[in-house]
């Protein structure tokens, strides 16, 4: 059942994502608000279709607080990364370089304030980021980062990447660590989704001002939350 559930997902939503890209693109044209409508119904449209169709929900824990924030969260599945923009007040997302070169949805999640980071990349990478992040957070908007680096499945705790402390140090940021649960109903490795709940739990921000040290470690032991929880 979950197999054919997750069949008539990717019809459903992926045969309806290009019209909706199209949309947004005609949209831009028109300027920011109308590309950023589409955008904002097409993220409803993916939720509605994990929950109709696949039988995912979704539960926050904590408070989502008001104001501009560095997010730093954890990354077991790709429906949080389209799904946080149901959750929070425009967030602009540090995304991977190659998600941007996807044809017509890669220029959008430029316009619409992506961060791309190029792993690859050396300084000259670190600079365009955070002049990128500068321009973003001009327009009172916050950041959400996935400190961690990629989508790791349930149970793994990675140490966090570089970026993310040099974001927190140079833009002096309060830091909103989310654990999230959601890589036992969408999983990294398979295709097939399962019914089940997703899970964000909101910490309090932590302050600016803490040595690299001790923030990497708050973050690292809060957006792991559930899976240090699974091990006791």
């Amino acid at each position: 059942m979950a197999a054919i559930r997750s069949i008539l997902f990717f019809i459903v939503f992926y045969g309806m994502t290009i019209p909706w890209v199209i949309a947004a693109l005609f949209g831009a044209l028109l300027g920011e608000r109308p590309m950023h409508a589409v955008i904002y119904a097409w993220v409803r449209f993916h939720r509605q279709c994990a929950r109709v169709l696949l039988g995912i929900r979704v539960q926050i824990e904590g408070e989502v607080p008001d104001g501009q924030y560095l997010f730093a969260a954890k990354h077991q599945a790709m429906f949080e990364t389209l799904d946080f923009l149901n959750l929070l007040d425009t967030p602009a997302p540090v995304l991977k370089k190659e998600l941007t070169e996807i044809p017509g949805w890669g220029w959008l999640a430029v316009q619409y304030g992506g961060i791309a980071v190029d792993r690859s990349g050396g300084a000259a990478t670190m600079r365009a980021m955070l002049k990128r992040t500068k321009k973003v957070l001009a327009h009172g908007r916050s950041v959400v980062i996935f400190p961690e680096g990629t989508r790791v499945p349930p149970g793994e705790q990675p140490e966090l990447q570089a970026g993310f402390a040099g974001l927190y140090k140079m833009f002096k940021l309060p830091v909103v660590p989310i654990a999230i649960k959601s890589g036992h109903v969408w999983p990294k490795d398979s295709w097939i989704k399962y019914p089940g709940t997703v899970t964000y739990r909101f910490f309090d921000p932590i302050p600016v001002g803490l040595p690299r040290e001790e923030i990497e470690e708050r973050v690292h032991a809060l957006i792991n939350a559930f899976e240090k929880e699974t091990t006791e």
